[in-house]
C-alpha cells in the first residue's frame, strides 16, 4: 500500500470518516517529516523511513501506551537520530506513555524517564539513568551497563562516610558506608577516570602513577588500558589522547573522585 494507506488503515478499521482520517493522517505524516512521501510504494521506503511510518501507524490512533521493540534496530546513524528525537518529541508534546526495549545503552539513557534492566527474562533493577549507569545493585548489572572496571577489594579503613579499600595491596577512597572487612567491589565508570601527564592538585581523592598498556579509537573517544598496580579502563576523548600522545609503555597519572566509586557487596 501507499504511505498514506498504511497510516490510515486502524482509522478505517475504526469507522472514522474519510475527511477526518485525511486530516489525521497529514498531520501525523507531517510530524514524522514525510508528508510529501503519502503517495509513496511503501515497499520503496529506506529502513529509517519505513520506521517512522509504522511509528505514524500507530501514532495517528492516539494510544495510551505505546510499545516499541527496537525502534531503532538494523538502522544508520542519521535515521536513528531521527526516530530518537521523534520519540522524545512524542514523549513531551503528547504525554504518550512508552515502553521500549533496547539494547543501546546510551539510547536509554537519553530517552527514558525511567530503566528496568532485563537479564535472562529477570527484571533485575530498576531505576533512572543515575540509579542504573552509577549505583548497579551488583556485579551482573554492572557488567551489562559498561562499568568496566570491577574490582575486588576489602574495606581496611570506614571514617564519615568515607571507605578505604584495599585492591591487590592498592589503597582507593570511596564514599561508602560499609564496614571495615567487608569484602567489596569497586566500580569505577571508564569516563570518570581523568589521565593526565603528572600528578596535579585537584579535589580527588585518588591519584595514581600508572603505564598505559593499551589504546583502542573508538570513534571520537579513546578506550586507554592502564596498569597502577591494578587495571584499569579509562575513556578520553579522541583529542585528549593525541594531546597526551597516548601510546603503549606511556607513564600518565590517573585521577578519579571517591564519589566516582560505587561500592557493592561481594
Amino acid at each position: 500500500m501507499s504511505v498514506y494507506d498504511n497510516v490510515a488503515c486502524g482509522l478505517r478499521w475504526r469507522g472514522e470518516k474519510k475527511d477526518k482520517i485525511a486530516e489525521k493522517v497529514d498531520h501525523i505524516l507531517e510530524m514524522v517529516g514525510l508528508k510529501d512521501y503519502k503517495n509513496r510504494n511503501a515497499r520503496t521506503l529506506s529502513g529509517g523511513e519505513a520506521q517512522r511510518v509504522a511509528l505514524a501507524r500507530s501514532l495517528v490512533l492516539e494510544p495510551e501506551v505505546l510499545l516499541l521493540d527496537e525502534p531503532t534496530a538494523n538502522l544508520d546513524p542519521v535515521s536513528t537520530s531521527k526516530i530518537e528525537r521523534l520519540i522524545s518529541y512524542i514523549a513531551r508534546q503528547r504525554n504518550t506513555t512508552m515502553i521500549m526495549a533496547t539494547h543501546d545503552m546510551s539510547q536509554g539513557q537519553q530517552l527514558a524517564d525511567r530503566i528496568g534492566v532485563l537479564l535472562e527474562g529477570r527484571l533485575v533493577q530498576t531505576g533512572n539513568a543515575t540509579d542504573i549507569f552509577r549505583s548497579p545493585q551488583n556485579e551482573e548489572v554492572a557488567h551489562f551497563v559498561g562499568m568496566e572496571n570491577i574490582m575486588e577489594g576489602v574495606i581496611i579503613e570506614s571514617n564519615d562516610g568515607i571507605a578505604m579499600v584495599n585492591i591487590g595491596g592498592n589503597a582507593i577512597q570511596a564514599v561508602s558506608g560499609q564496614p571495615t572487612g567487608k569484602e567489596v567491589y569497586a566500580c569505577i565508570r571508564p569516563e570518570d577516570i581523568t589521565l593526565a601527564l603528572s600528578s596535579t592538585q585537584s579535589s580527588a581523592r585518588n591519584s595514581f602513577q600508572a603505564k598505559v598498556t593499551q589504546i583502542t579509537y573508538l570513534g571520537p573517544l579513546c578506550r586507554v588500558e592502564i596498569n597502577c598496580g591494578f587495571r584499569l579502563i579509562a575513556l578520553v576523548t579522541r583529542i585528549s589522547a593525541e594531546e597526551l600522545n597516548l601510546q603503549a609503555g606511556r607513564e600518565v597519572y590517573a585521577t578519579f573522585k571517591a564519589t566516582g566509586v560505587h561500592i557493592m557487596r561481594r
